[in-house]
């Protein structure tokens, strides 16, 4: 069957985006309900994360020419479903995290090779990437709000459950035929080296790479416990998915009217306003559990991830050729894998101890974010 490819491309991101809907704000509490304590639990999830990293990092730069996207997106859905059905397997900590390695290793490089291949076809057919990349967001808004109403009612297994549907969704979709295929040439392997090392050593990209690293790392204790600390506070798994999904109508928000809003902002600003931004949220979530703060908080998620994201991409966005997208698979993996690793792990042994408090480390890691943006100049 031939998909219209943008059509094909918004299937993806919705397919995907539902199952991280599903997976970032409830698997905490699936390993919870499979009698995992906190501290292993994060391990566990740190171990995945660093699977995360490595997958974004490793595997997304691999694929060189564009005309093998489609083929390398079929494979690493194959291979993620192929992992997350080991879940079903056992429940011992040594099986669970090798198969949550597997499992973000294969499933993390599907955004930023799904990202490549739409900048790939706005090159090659008319394509509007703001409106294909909300189908994402609203499909975590989604995923995230059944999923937490499918556990008041069926208990932990639930989830599972869900993600398994959700992935074999996602295989699916990227198995129909889009109707144009993308085209590109391979890069000389020697320039791609030589690229890295320069790119890396560059003084506002190092700055802007550590930044964002930390503004999206502060995002750990949340991704990790928020689910399991509302519980314990008394709200139910149908409310704790409202309010995932709350986050994410922010962020759709935000993304549809960015070009309104922050036409005139430069990364460096952006920056600034979602380490602000990340002060209140989480000082207030170490302050209360009261709903009305609650609904606040979720709502700051869109000046935390979403201007975040956004003054990445348009850092990103100012560079040249081929630099962009070694440039976004180095984001991926670090901003949104090994900060986020490292501080899973950290929150998981301060959760036991702070509960809440941990909030307020995630505050104070935000703080250098504010003296360390890159230069206006180069954050155009």
């Amino acid at each position: 069957m031939v998909l219209q490819s943008t059509r094909w491309l918004a299937l993806s991101y919705f397919t995907y985006f539902f199952a991280y809907g599903i997976f970032l704000p409830f698997w905490s509490v699936w390993l919870n309900g499979e009698g995992i304590p906190p501290e292993t639990i994060g391990i566990l999830l740190g171990a995945g994360l660093v699977a995360r990293f490595l997958g974004s990092l490793l595997i997304a730069p691999r694929v060189k020419d564009p005309s093998h996207l489609v083929t390398a997106l079929r494979l690493l859905a194959l291979l993620t479903l192929a992992c997350a059905i080991g879940f079903c397997f056992g429940n011992g900590w040594a099986w669970l995290m090798l198969v949550i390695a597997g499992f973000n290793l294969f499933f993390s490089p599907l955004v930023p090779l799904t990202d490549a291949l739409a900048a790939t076809w706005q090159r090659q057919i008319t394509l509007d990437y703001g409106r294909v990349r909300l189908w994402g967001s609203l499909a975590f808004v989604i995923g995230s709000a059944l999923t937490g109403k499918l556990v008041s009612v069926w208990g932990h297994n639930a989830i599972l459950y869900s993600l398994l549907f959700s992935l074999l969704a996602m295989l699916l979709g990227m198995l129909l035929r889009p109707s144009v295929m993308p085209r590109g040439e391979a890069r000389v392997q020697s320039d791609a080296a030589r690229s890295w090392r320069e790119l890396l050593t560059e003084g506002p990209v190092w700055r802007f790479l550590l930044c964002v690293t930390l503004l999206q790392g502060a995002h750990a204790a949340y991704y990790s416990f928020a689910s399991i600390y509302w519980q314990e506070a008394g709200y139910s798994a149908a409310t704790v998915g409202y309010l995932w999904s709350l986050g994410v109508v922010a962020e759709v928000i935000i993304f549809a009217s960015s070009n309104f809003l922050f036409r005139r902002w430069n990364a460096r600003s952006l920056l600034l306003l979602s380490a602000l931004c990340g002060l209140l949220r989480w000082g207030l979530m170490a302050s209360t559990t009261e709903l009305g703060g609650l609904l606040l908080m979720q709502v700051l998620h869109c000046g935390t991830f979403t201007v975040c994201h956004l003054a990445a991409m348009r850092f990103i966005a100012a560079r040249q050729g081929a630099e962009v997208i070694r440039l976004q698979a180095v984001y991926s993996g670090l901003a949104m894998g090994g900060g986020i690793a490292i501080m899973t792990v950290l929150a998981g042994f301060l959760f036991e101890h702070l509960q809440g408090g941990v909030f307020w480390v995630m505050a104070a890691v935000v703080v250098p974010a504010l003296f360390i943006r890159p230069p206006a100049a180069s954050s155009c």
